[in-house]
């Protein structure tokens, strides 16, 4: 050729994008685990909107809908499949199936989700490509989230809404919109990357992508201050009680495991006593739905070990330790809730008074004791027909004052779903026992005498966005009992976000008591008020935190998120009509 003919080659974004699959797929499994970064432990959003953006990127690139869904399939793989590494732990605390199996479990559940993320790239890809493929890819990405919380019996753990919790100025728009509403616009924030990068975008489109992502920088950089609590002195002290017993210490241990929570409860509200007397409900008054801290007898420890007089926790109100609530020592005790784990109590108390009259011998006259145990759900005559995961409401009398069985109950772990069948190939349930539990009825609201009505979860309900609260009757706050102790490293701290996400987007505080950690009290804005870190042993305690105003999500449930998508698939559609076509891309 010439010198004078010769021809100048240049690489843009796109051409890097537009991709053979050989090369196209790696990329996808890579950016997908990048993207799982920003969940917790990592916790570094901006990766999420690095991994998000490269997903954006190919599927925009995409020259068919079947290879956008077939990126968007992998891309879900490297997610889940990094994100969810926890669960192989808990294949290591049963004899029946071999331990290995763990992480093939692991494998084919991201299998499996990201089916949902490949049905939102497949949609997305029906868009024209640039801003009105991204703004539908927006709205199908919280439709994939929504079915992935209800198919068979629905998973929606690690939303990808959860990034954004660092983020405080994002984060508190799930108060309106919601975990799902926070995906799409993850998606949104993540994609205007690649709409900012594309030198064949016009000018419009570079310019969405550039106001999208000054959004996303300015609301991460927020600080929490935002959202700071206002606690209020006179309300009951919750106390949570983390053993740090083991899931491998859990069975054929009962009476010592018992002693331990029970003298680590006497402990805890001796401390109590000594600092500020015996009171009563009447000298503590109705409880208020506030919250300020009070003397205990082991302050709260926060992530990274930090001490009273250290730093406060983002968040947390100014001059309180550690992030925990101030100390205040009162002239007199309020009642005390004391909480225990999911499974603290293994023997069934509704036909043991013995057992209930010991674990009331821990408590103040005032006090409460919440924890869980095995319910007896009876048939006619009064015989027991089946067994529930239960929470317990249990008085200083040794009277049961209330009651909730687990309503969405883990397949494996509490039933085995087409149990003949399962057996005859050697799958067996996670955790002892030969019976199934069964469910029950659904959100409630359990009234506690004295004190503010509580709304009871046990384990993974928390990650169920809009199914936590009966709506007919609002609780003051939550408590979601757990047994994290088979979550491995990543899965607690995966499991402690999103009941933050819950606490902002019902306005509700939230008390979480787990074995082994991690153990918290969060306040209504989501905020840790304090923690006790994993694999440690202590009481965590704290004044029950006020509860805000019913929000936005609260009332209207899925119905913003809803009106969300509408508007970003509507917008997709009005955009791409004014948007010459292009010439088909091929990857």
């Amino acid at each position: 050729m010439a010198v004078g003919t010769a021809r100048r080659f240049t690489l843009t974004p796109v051409d890097v994008m537009k991709l053979a699959l050989p090369v196209a797929i790696p990329l996808a499994l890579l950016a997908g685990a990048i993207a799982a970064l920003g969940f917790e432990p990592v916790n570094l959003w901006w990766l999420t909107l690095i991994g998000v953006g490269v997903l954006v990127a190919l599927v925009d690139t995409a020259a068919s809908r079947w290879r956008a869904a077939l990126i968007g399939w992998c891309w879900g793989i490297g997610h889940f499949g990094l994100g969810l590494t926890w669960i192989a732990k808990a294949f290591t605390y049963q004899a029946k199936m071999p331990a290995a199996l763990g992480w093939a479990a692991v494998a084919v559940l991201a299998l499996y989700l990201a089916l949902f993320v490949a049905l939102a790239a497949g949609a997305a890809a029906f868009a024209r490509p640039g801003a009105p493929r991204l703004l539908v890819f927006g709205a199908s990405f919280m439709a994939g989230e929504a079915l992935r919380a209800v198919v068979l019996s629905g998973f929606p753990w690690n939303p990808l809404g959860a990034a954004w919790l660092p983020a405080s100025g994002v984060v508190y728009i799930a108060a309106w919109i919601g975990a799902l509403g926070l995906s799409g616009l993850m998606l949104l924030a993540g994609g205007a990357i690649w709409l900012v990068l594309a030198p064949r975008h016009d000018l419009p489109t570079r310019g969405a992508g550039i106001g999208f992502g000054l959004l996303a920088v300015v609301a991460g950089s927020i600080g929490a201050d935002l959202n700071r609590e206002t606690y209020l002195p006179d309300n009951a002290t919750i106390y949570v009680v983390q053993p740090n017993i083991g899931e491998e210490d859990r069975y054929g241990r009962d009476a010592a495991n018992l002693a331990t929570y029970l003298d680590m409860t006497r402990d805890a509200l001796s401390g109590r006593t000594a600092d500020a007397g015996v009171g009563t409900v009447a000298e503590a008054g109705e409880a208020d739905f506030g919250a300020a801290a009070t003397s205990a007898p082991a302050a709260p420890v926060v992530p990274g070990g930090a001490a009273p007089g250290a730093a406060p926790l983002p968040g947390a109100p100014a001059g309180q330790p550690g992030g925990a609530a101030g100390a205040q020592v009162t002239t007199a005790a309020r009642a005390a809730v004391v909480v225990w784990p999911e499974g603290a109590v293994q023997q069934p108390v509704e036909d043991d008074p013995a057992l209930r009259a010991r674990l009331a011998s821990a408590l103040g006259a005032n006090d409460l004791l919440l924890f869980g145990g095995t319910g007896l759900v009876r048939g006619p005559g009064g015989t027991v027909t089946a067994l529930a995961n239960s929470l317990f409401v249990l008085d200083a009398k040794g009277r049961i004052r209330g009651r909730y069985d687990k309503a969405h109950l883990v397949p494996m772990g509490e039933y085995v779903p087409a149990r003949s069948f399962m057996e005859s190939i050697g799958i067996a349930r996670l955790v002892p026992g030969d019976y199934d539990f069964r469910a029950g009825p659904g959100p409630r609201t359990l009234a506690l005498p004295g004190l503010p009505a509580v709304g009871p979860l046990v384990c993974y309900e928390i990650i169920f966005a809009g199914a936590v609260v009966d709506p007919a009757r609002r609780p003051a706050w939550l408590v979601n009992i757990s047994n994290d102790a088979w979550y491995g490293a990543s899965g607690p701290p995966q499991h402690l976000a999103q009941a933050r996400l819950r606490a902002i987007e019902e306005g509700l505080p939230v008390v979480r008591s787990t074995p082994t950690g991690i153990s918290a009290i969060v306040d209504a804005h989501g905020n840790l008020v304090a923690v006790e870190p994993a694999g440690k042993q202590g009481v965590v305690s704290a004044t029950l935190p006020t509860l805000l105003p019913e929000t936005l999500y609260a009332r209207q449930r899925y119905l913003t998120p809803l009106w969300l998508g509408l508007v970003l698939l509507l917008a997709g559609i009005a955009v791409g009509r004014q948007t010459r076509p292009t010439a088909p891309q091929d990857i």
